[in-house]
């Protein structure tokens, strides 16, 4: 786990917690997380109610892979975004992980920095990302990824 802002953190899901007293946490993994909470194996049928996303007072688990192409749902994001300022604003301490620690959950990481937090350049997800690699040297995001935050940057709120 890495610090890379106040209250804010990133890692790997050896790292994974769910029930730490003033953290809360957003597991950035379909497996094991989501599927541990949900309780399912393979897929989610895509009409269930929890299929991108479930949230509880101190863990939100996304349904969210590391895909060479953007298979992602803005929705997903944007809750990311509401969740952690609500918990921020509470000053509670912020842990994203995701399975490697390289590229959802940084990535995640970066756009709180940008959109909320204002803490890097917000112009587009290339000046972002140029900041956050000093920030957080490990950051490697995915194709997928970085090319859904290239095309959705001006979008995601």
């Amino acid at each position: 786990m890495i610090q890379i802002y106040k209250n804010l953190y990133v890692g790997e899901d050896f790292e994974c917690f769910d029930d730490k007293e003033k953290w809360v946490t957003v597991h950035a993994c379909k497996s094991p997380c989501h599927q541990r909470i949900i309780g399912y194996r393979g897929s989610l049928p895509s009409n269930h109610p929890h299929y991108l996303v479930y949230e509880n007072d101190r863990n939100l688990y996304l349904n969210i892979i590391d895909p060479p192409i953007p298979l992602f749902k803005l929705e997903l994001f944007t809750t990311f975004l509401k969740f952690g300022a609500k918990h921020y604003k509470e000053e509670k301490l912020i842990f994203i992980h995701c399975n490697r620690g390289e590229s959802r959950a940084p990535s995640l990481a970066l756009l709180f920095l940008a959109k909320h937090l204002k803490a890097i350049d917000n112009n587009s997800y290339q000046t972002a990302m140029s900041e956050f690699a000093a920030i957080y040297p490990q950051y490697n995001p995915g194709n997928g990824i970085r090319k859904f935050l290239t095309e959705n940057w001006t979008i995601i709120k």
